[in-house]
């Protein structure tokens, strides 16, 4: 019996792992992979302490500080999550159990793919899937973004500042906020391709085209250096469906201290309901929701 299950290992998740190792809990951290979303981004200039540093690199910063102390890491899968009758969890990888008195969720989101070729072989080479996080990577550059809602309006928005050129690509009517479309319509630089979807992304090193078809079948070829997918992400809170509450977009629920309502059950960084979406934010979630377990369990005793 741990003390503490974390579930996942993006910045989230490493974060919580060296909070509960350093107030000497007995943690154990259950991820597929480490990094996160931080495996797809090129390059970080918005991380306090690097003024530039590439999503890799960072992950390679965590991974180190995390097995700085002794690291309890199972690169599995969970598949569901459940309270027991004794206040305890379950944690399940397939048919393997894992118990804690307490679980931190910070098993993030991934990003809707377009599901065309070029897509997977660009990512982290000119297809990303946060204009915030690498826009100012492509001052003076073209660039496409994907999307009709109030993500890709913005991710428009924002990039017109900086690249020369900015296309946004739209399967049909836009469904963001009003005050958004307006903004968008007042902003210079930008190129609405309405009714409109991707084909393929192409190029050599990093992206050089992007080929989009209209209703009809014609196809258009844009000459873009970056592709920014802005259709929507989807919280990986599959396996916690039955444990606690998800919101109407499939989020954690939790107030401003990590709690999901369930008693010793937390959750942090981008699978929460938190409004932003960003490593730093993610990071300071996982250190909360440490502190917060540890607590839960100093009242217990």
């Amino acid at each position: 019996m741990h003390d503490l299950i974390i579930i996942g290992g993006g910045p989230a998740g490493m974060t919580a792992a060296v909070y509960a190792a350093r107030k000497l809990m007995d943690a154990l951290l259950i991820t597929s992979d480490l990094g996160g979303q931080m495996i797809w981004t090129r390059e970080i200039e918005n991380y306090l302490g690097y003024q530039y540093i590439t999503g890799p690199e960072l992950i390679g910063k965590f991974e180190e500080h995390v097995k700085k102390y002794p690291a309890n890491i199972v690169y599995d899968e969970v598949t569901k999550l459940e309270q027991a009758a004794d206040g305890t969890f379950r944690v399940w990888c397939g048919a393997r159990e894992h118990r804690a008195k307490t679980v931190i969720v910070a098993s993030g989101k991934r990003p809707r793919r377009l599901g065309v070729p070029g897509e997977v072989e660009y990512t982290g080479r000119g297809v990303g899937y946060c204009a915030t996080c690498d826009g100012p990577l492509y001052a003076g550059k073209a660039v496409a973004v994907v999307g009709g809602g109030n993500s890709a309006l913005q991710a428009a928005i924002e990039l017109a500042a900086v690249a020369s050129k900015v296309y946004l690509v739209a399967r049909g009517e836009f469904r963001a906020d009003p005050v958004v479309v307006e903004k968008l319509r007042t902003t210079a630089g930008v190129e609405v391709l309405q009714g409109y979807v991707a084909r393929g992304i192409y190029g050599g090193e990093t992206v050089e085209r992007f080929v989009v078809a209209a209703r009809d079948g014609a196809e258009r070829e844009l000459a873009v250096q970056g592709v920014f997918v802005e259709i929507g992400l989807d919280p990986n809170s599959e396996f916690a469906a039955g444990a606690t509450a998800l919101n109407a977009y499939r989020e954690i629920a939790v107030d401003c201290r990590t709690a999901t309502g369930v008693p010793g059950l937390f959750a942090a960084g981008d699978v929460t309901s938190g409004p932003d979406k960003q490593i730093i934010i993610a990071a300071g979630d996982g250190a909360k929701a440490a502190l917060a377990a540890y607590e839960y369990l100093l009242r217990k005793q």
